[in-house]
């Protein structure tokens, strides 16, 4: 790689790392906590208000990520007695945040059906509150059976931080593609590629050891 493309792109890289960092961190941050909340009231004997979760997910998980972060930043601007403009940064934490607590949702929600309803009459037995067996008991067991299928979302979840660029936010994609066209070389591409396989290695060894923690039955 020419030493003018490398003076260029890593300088780029850096900053753009920040806005992909931030987008993977707050978006993992707030919708992990949501999801279980989410996947709760998915459960809930309401019917109404369990469908009303059942069509945020549905919406959510069937309509690309791409199109959400469009329609927030600047479908909401048109929406009848709304016309509020998201900032760009808004825009795109809202849509991360929506979309992947859906998927997390319902991942979580197989995990909490997965576990054996007499545990709950077990601890109701021994006279243990619902949210404490829910936290102390239940939850602990949940985690452990749904994080590969947690881990798969987080690695997609690094890749997906490369669709800010629709809103301009200059993320490592966007540094990339900038040096291209202004050297006419492909060489970036690879460079970025690179660096999205170093982070998700750091993130693959990181999940690797939270599996072996959460792996007390061998």
């Amino acid at each position: 790689m020419e030493s003018k493309v490398l003076e260029m792109l890593i300088p780029m890289t850096l900053e753009g790392l920040k806005t992909t960092l931030s987008v993977f961190a707050i978006t993992i941050m707030a919708s992990l906590p949501l999801s279980v909340a989410v996947a709760k009231i998915r459960m809930s004997k309401n019917k109404l208000i369990s469908t009303l979760i059942g069509i945020y997910i549905y919406i959510m998980r069937g309509t690309p990520l791409l199109l959400q972060l469009m329609f927030i930043f600047f479908g909401f601007y048109y929406v009848p007695y709304i016309g509020y403009a998201f900032s760009r940064n808004q825009a795109i934490f809202i849509a991360f945040i929506l979309n992947y607590t859906a998927y997390f949702a319902e991942i979580f929600r197989g995990g909490i059906n997965s576990i054996d309803f007499g545990q709950y009459e077990a601890s109701q037995v021994l006279g243990l509150s619902k949210s404490h067996t829910f936290m102390k008991i239940i939850l602990p067991q949940v985690i452990k059976n749904v994080l590969p299928s947690i881990g798969n979302e987080v690695i997609t979840l690094v890749k997906d931080t490369s669709l800010v660029y629709i809103l301009g936010a200059s993320d490592i994609l966007k540094a990339a593609k900038s040096v291209s066209n202004a050297y006419s070389a492909f060489s970036p591409y690879i460079f970025i590629g690179l660096v999205y396989l170093a982070i998700t290695a750091v993130l693959t060894k990181v999940l690797n050891k939270i599996e072996d923690k959460y792996n007390y039955y061998r």
